[in-house]
């Protein structure tokens, strides 16, 4: 009987310690041009039923490139948990110019951003997961390991912030679509050496997330995800997101560790000014003074 008991009260602790990585590899292609590669995927996606919603080369890293691809499964566990559940709606696949091909964990990233929202939607992040790897190739998990129960709560360190942490809001404004109106606005104007990469709204939810290229050589994205590891490019670009009338960007110090979750305190301390000159450009674009 104590074996018995033993054997049941394991298999009930065994998915709170089930450990999940960010990235899966996908199947390596020839070395190229990073157009020509990211057009074969591309194609080999859009046949497995994803819309591609964007193209991402981030300056300064000549070597890197991310696709970003949705479809209706993932928008409709955006729409049904609402909130931050709009950032499990896109998905983002590292191309490198070596032919390597990376991407996004559905079940790492769904339990960071759908959280309460994750059960409803496991079956469709499972498909999702299932059709990428039947594109892409279904190669071994990396990029660190973080307990799946610790995901929808997820912070690198005790002190740091949540994905609830008020330091993510940009701006208010008195509509969904002022503020989705603003953001493109400002993106159209390039402020701070911006661009956007690619956007998901959801207008009849008042949800939006936008993908943002941040390109100053000294402050942009090529120089804080170099010195930490580039081979995560899928985990760029970062993103604003819309939630009501409310503009919103995860501040770094979740969104980077989230991203990297095996960065050393050593590496954190080489971009230590990074989240607040990311909150600071995005914030630009949100009409933030």
């Amino acid at each position: 009987m104590k074996k018995l008991l033993a054997a049941l009260a394991a298999l009930l602790i065994a998915p709170a310690c089930l450990a999940v990585e960010p990235y899966l590899a996908g199947e390596p292609l020839p070395a190229g041009e990073l157009p020509a590669l990211m057009g074969r995927l591309e194609q080999k996606l859009r046949d497995d039923g994803f819309s591609v919603v964007g193209r991402h080369l981030p300056q300064g890293l000549p070597k890197h490139g991310s696709l970003i691809v949705t479809d209706a499964a993932l928008t409709q566990a955006a729409r049904s948990a609402g909130g931050t559940a709009i950032l499990a709606a896109p998905i983002r696949i590292g191309v490198k110019s070596d032919g390597s091909v990376s991407y996004m964990n559905p079940d790492y990233w769904g339990r960071a951003y759908l959280r309460d929202g994750f059960g409803a939607a496991e079956p469709a992040l499972r498909a999702v997961r299932t059709r990428l790897a039947h594109a892409l190739g279904a190669g071994a998990p990396f990029g660190g390991d973080v307990p799946a129960a610790e995901l929808p709560g997820y912070r690198y360190m005790i002190g740091m912030e949540r994905i609830d942490s008020q330091r993510n809001e940009l701006n208010a404004f008195a509509s969904f679509d002022e503020a989705l109106k603003t953001v493109r606005a400002n993106l159209a104007q390039r402020l701070g050496g911006t661009s956007a990469v690619y956007e998901v709204v959801l207008p009849e939810a008042r949800l939006a997330v936008i993908g943002v290229a941040m390109n100053d050589p000294e402050e942009g994205e090529g120089w804080w995800a170099g010195k930490i590891g580039p081979d995560h490019v899928a985990a760029l670009p970062y993103e604003i997101y819309i939630v009501d009338g409310r503009v919103y960007a995860l501040y770094g110090r979740y969104r980077i560790a989230l991203s990297w979750p095996a960065l050393g305190m050593g590496q954190f301390m080489r971009i230590a000014r990074a989240p607040d000159v990311i909150k600071d450009t995005l914030g630009r674009l949100a009409g933030a003074r």
